[in-house]
């Protein structure tokens, strides 16, 4: 009895340890190797019949795992051998949503070209716009907006890209460029919130004079 007892004390350490380093019982070699960047090890794994899109305890795919650490050259490869750029983790977060959230635009880029969903969504019910509106990734939205994403989807919490630029930007510079590029896109300036407010209404409540002079030029009311 005593020593089954320490059997699964030593299981329960070893759970707890790789809770605390981010690992999983489930990642696989590919997973390590994407997050190392070692396009060596990606190429000799695959060719020995990894599963490109395996996933981990997190429902990650290698690819995944590259796009989080902004692994160009691994994320690179596993996409030329064919990986799922779409394929979502637990949290509805894919390769390609991914790299439009955090501003990865390399990797973005990978990923438009090898059969990106444009209208896929993340958990907040978003396209891939909509965050990077929302943390001033200026090149990231003026790459989505070329690629086709529709600027006036409306996620879950009732916002668009231009209204979560204003209401969650910092007015800046960064996102004054996010703005003057939704409009002209063709953003609708007056669609409202879910409770009724417009960009421009959001934006004279902050302060945010410059992006009210755009909004302005462009028609809102």
């Amino acid at each position: 009895m005593r020593r089954l007892f320490f059997a699964f004390a030593l299981l329960a350490l070893a759970s707890v340890s790789a809770i605390a380093s981010g690992e999983t019982m489930r990642t696989t070699p590919l997973h390590a190797a994407a997050a190392a960047d070692d396009v060596d090890a990606i190429g000799r794994l695959l060719s020995q019949g990894a599963a490109i899109d395996a996933r981990d305890g997190t429902g990650a795919t290698p690819l995944l795992v590259a796009t989080h650490e902004n692994k160009i050259a691994a994320a690179k490869v596993l996409i030329a051998a064919g990986a799922n750029v779409n394929a979502k983790d637990n949290i509805e977060d894919s390769p390609y949503l991914y790299a439009g959230a955090r501003g990865h635009l390399e990797i973005l880029k990978l990923a438009l070209a090898h059969g990106a969903d444009l209208k896929s969504v993340n958990r907040y019910g978003g396209t891939a716009l909509i965050p990077a509106s929302e943390r001033g990734h200026v090149e990231t939205v003026r790459t989505l907006i070329e690629a086709g994403v529709d600027v006036d989807h409306v996620n879950r919490l009732g916002w668009t890209a231009l209204l979560e630029a204003i209401i969650l930007g910092d007015g800046g510079e960064r996102h004054q460029q996010i703005v003057e590029l939704l409009i002209k896109a063709g953003a609708d300036v007056d669609l409202a919130d879910g409770d009724g407010v417009t960009p421009l209404r959001h934006a004279r409540d902050r302060g945010f004079k410059e992006i009210e002079k755009l909004l302005t030029a462009a028609g809102a009311s």
